[in-house]
Order: C-alpha cells, then sequence, then structure tokens
C-alpha cells in the first residue's frame, strides 16, 4: 500500500466519503481533481477543488526527482517515479485533508510534437448549410493529416524508426467560410472552407508510462496533457474573444517547452532537450565537482549574496547560456506561418529562475534574425496570472507552479466540456467531444 494512503488513514478506494472526486450528473461543484507535473527535477502535485469555472488549489506537494530517473522529460524509471509521486501527493493530500483520483499529467519532451495545420476544403454544393457531422468528418482529416506529419517528423529524428504515436491535445484555432471568420461555422452556406487546428501527438511509449505510473497511484486519468499547450491554456482561459498574443517559454529540469499563441490560439509547440540540468552539468564540468554542489552553487546565482565561486560559475554557464538560446531562435524560427512573432515572452518553469538566462533573452540580439516587430519583452507567468484557478494554500507564490496550474485548467475545460455533452444537445457540445481526446 501506498505510504500516503497510510499517512492518511484510509485506503485508497475509499478516499473521499462524502464528496465525489469524480464528475456526477446533477451534482457539478464539490469535486477534486489533481495536476501531477512529473518534471525532470521534481515531482509537482496540486489538489484542487472544482467549483462551476474555477478551481480552488487546497492542497500542494512537490518531492525531488533523481538524475536516473528521468531523461530529456521522459520517464526512465517508472519505479523510482511512481515513488516520488507518491511523496508529492502525499504531501498535498495531507494540506488538503481530502485525496482525490481525478487526475491530470502532463506530459513534455523533446519526441512531443505538437503544430497547428491549415487544411482548405472546397464543398461540391456551396449552397448547402454546413452541417455538424460535415464538421466532424472535416476535423477528423485534420487530425489524421496531423498525425501523419508527426509520425514523419519522429521517424526522421529516430534514423528511419516507425514509431506508434497517439493525439493528445486537439483545439481549433480559426475557421473561415470563403474569407470570413466564424466561431461556429454549423449553418453556414460557402464553398471553400479553410480549417487551422492545433494536435499535439507524443509517442505512445511515453504515454504509456505515464498511464502505468497513475495506475500504480490508483488515480483515475482525466487527461494526458502536452505541457506547452497546459501553459498556453494557463494565460488564454476559456474566453472565446481573448485576443492573447504571446511566446510561452517552459523551462524546466530536462527540457524547454515554447507555445506561440497569437490572438487567443495555440499555434505551435516546440521543444528542445535543454533545460536547468544542463546547466547544472556545465558546472560539474568546468569545475570538477559533484552534481549536487554544482546545483548548490548555479542556485546561489540568484541569491543577493557574493560568492567566491561567482565569476567562475558564470563562466562555466555562458557556453551552455548560448547554446540555449540558440535553441530558442531555432524553434521561433519554425513558425514560418506568422507574419511577425508576438513581442512579449512569458516564463516559467525552475529552470527559468536563472537570472543570467533571463539578462540573455533581454539584452543579447538573439531576436534580431527573427520576425520581431519590436524588441521582445521578458518577464515570468506569476500565478495570479493563470485564468480559472486561485491557491488558497498560500504556498504557490511564484512561476515553478504555472505549469501545474496550467493542469488543472486543461482538466476544468475538459470536464466542463463533458458537462456540456450530457446536459445538452448544443453544437459547442458535440465540437467539444469531437476535440476530446
Amino acid at each position: 500500500m501506498l505510504n500516503r494512503a497510510k499517512d492518511l488513514g484510509h485506503s485508497l478506494k475509499n478516499k473521499i466519503p462524502k464528496e465525489p472526486t469524480t464528475r456526477l450528473r446533477g451534482e457539478p461543484e464539490g469535486e477534486y481533481m489533481v495536476a501531477l507535473d512529473v518534471g525532470t527535477e521534481f515531482v509537482k502535485a496540486l489538489i484542487g477543488r472544482v467549483t462551476g469555472d474555477e478551481v480552488e488549489i487546497i492542497g500542494v506537494g512537490r518531492a525531488h526527482q533523481e538524475l536516473a530517473d528521468m531523461q530529456a522529460g521522459a520517464i526512465a524509471d517508472i519505479a523510482a517515479v511512481v515513488a516520488n509521486c507518491d511523496k508529492a501527493l502525499a504531501a498535498a493530500e495531507q494540506q488538503a485533508g481530502v485525496s482525490a483520483r481525478t487526475a491530470m499529467v502532463g506530459i513534455a519532451g523533446e519526441l512531443v510534437k505538437g503544430t497547428t495545420s491549415t487544411v482548405r476544403f472546397t464543398r461540391k454544393n456551396p449552397s448547402k448549410e454546413l452541417s455538424i457531422d460535415e464538421m466532424a468528418r472535416i476535423i477528423e482529416l485534420v487530425q489524421e493529416r496531423a498525425e501523419a506529419k508527426a509520425r514523419q517528423e519522429l521517424a526522421w529524428e529516430l534514423g528511419g524508426k516507425d514509431v506508434e504515436v497517439r493525439l493528445v491535445n486537439s483545439a481549433l484555432v480559426r475557421i473561415d467560410i470563403d474569407g470570413y471568420k466564424v466561431t461556429n461555422p454549423v449553418g453556414f452556406q460557402g464553398r471553400d472552407i479553410l480549417v487551422e487546428m492545433y494536435t499535439a501527438f507524443a509517442p505512445m511509449i511515453h504515454i504509456g508510462a505515464l498511464e502505468r505510473t497513475a495506475a500504480e497511484l490508483d488515480l483515475e486519468l482525466l487527461a494526458v496533457a502536452a505541457e506547452p499547450f497546459a501553459v498556453a491554456r494557463s494565460v488564454v482561459g476559456d474566453d472565446p474573444n481573448a485576443s492573447v498574443s504571446a511566446i510561452l517559454m517552459d523551462v524546466g529540469g530536462g527540457t524547454s517547452d515554447i507555445a506561440v499563441v497569437n490572438e487567443g490560439g495555440v499555434e505551435g509547440t516546440k521543444m528542445f532537450g535543454i533545460g536547468g540540468r544542463a546547466f547544472t552539468h556545465a558546472i560539474e564540468r568546468d569545475l570538477d565537482i559533484d552534481f549536487v554542489k554544482a546545483e548548490a552553487l548555479k542556485l546561489s546565482l540568484s541569491s543577493t549574496h557574493e560568492t567566491a565561486h561567482k565569476e567562475t560559475v558564470e563562466k562555466a554557464l555562458h557556453k551552455t547560456l548560448n547554446v540555449w538560446i540558440n535553441g530558442v531562435e531555432l524553434a521561433l524560427s519554425e513558425f514560418t506561418k506568422l507574419d511577425h512573432l508576438p513581442h512579449r515572452i512569458l516564463l516559467c518553469g525552475g529552470g527559468s529562475s536563472l537570472k543570467m538566462l533571463i539578462d540573455k533573452l533581454e539584452s543579447s540580439e538573439w531576436h534580431k534574425a527573427l520576425p520581431f516587430t519590436r524588441k521582445p519583452m521578458v518577464h515570468h507567468i506569476n500565478p495570479h496570472d493563470v485564468v480559472g484557478i486561485t491557491d488558497s494554500t498560500g504556498s504557490i507564490t511564484d512561476h515553478t507552479f504555472v505549469t501545474a496550474m496550467g493542469l488543472l485548467r486543461v482538466g476544468l475545460d475538459t470536464l466542463n466540456s463533458a458537462i456540456a455533452e450530457e446536459g445538452e444537445s448544443t453544437i459547442k457540445g458535440r465540437l467539444n467531444r469531437m476535440l476530446r481526446v
């Protein structure tokens, strides 16, 4: 039996005797949901109470991961990661006083492919009104084409090896009918339909490891979400008229995840395998010390006190920092469909706490070769910036928990779309059902 169940004094199968942990018809309030951000450096667990269109965080937990537990954002040792998740969940449940089973789990890593596909269709009968069934066929076709593209990219990166992938997130970005933008296409007439849709695919081996982890923890998996998509949802929210445009960077321990949001729509996500641990390894290598001491020296750079090794540590970090900024430039150069990139850069994740990284983004000329209309402005995403998620614990004070908060946001979206499907037969509800994975 897992330790956290012992700590709480009851079995995992009877976690909340009075209030449901999964959504039931007629009982939309008082539910509990877990967000599990399985990062390379830390596992972060949040327990949220769902009330209508908001989630209140009532429990926070965090547990450190060992070097061999994760590899470039993906699980390398399932048993070890399960134990770390158990510690984080135990801390969150102890604080919350309840134990939730419904879980949102994040997935990251270089092999997670998220992109916005644009597909054009010419209808044979333009005078016929567009039906929900026709829209279903269009969405299915876009997803199939995006999956084929993701398979092709992964095969190229892995030397021709065919990889089984699964759709983890899907969201409509834009629909045009004869050049006219619509939010609900059903009932319109027209010949030419343009659909832009964001889709994220991940290798089955990585998804399977997360599903096994959830099963070992006795969690009911609501969904697996691409973490940069979750960060994007955290700042956009559910306002259909949202006009947020920004570059979002989640710098974790093993990877840097980038999402470009344009006028409220996710244009795409990119990931590359340089995160906080790469900077620590640079110090470890150049100063010939162990990883733990190198991590402590890196963290000391963020303090206001001068350290004896500051100059040496900064010198060790510069080469990796240059490689990282080149990775950012390369990732953003692939967003060729945009006339210009948003000038706001919003950061989250523990790796973004490194002040040298912020300084590099703000002061260097890396952006000159990219289609920015002006010099980018760089800020951290604060917890209060996350739409629809509030913290009643006082434990979340900075940007390091934003990804986990974004997972709660995706979970809220998923639950609300499920209610729309159950409670009404609206077009929006049926569209939500098509996009759910």
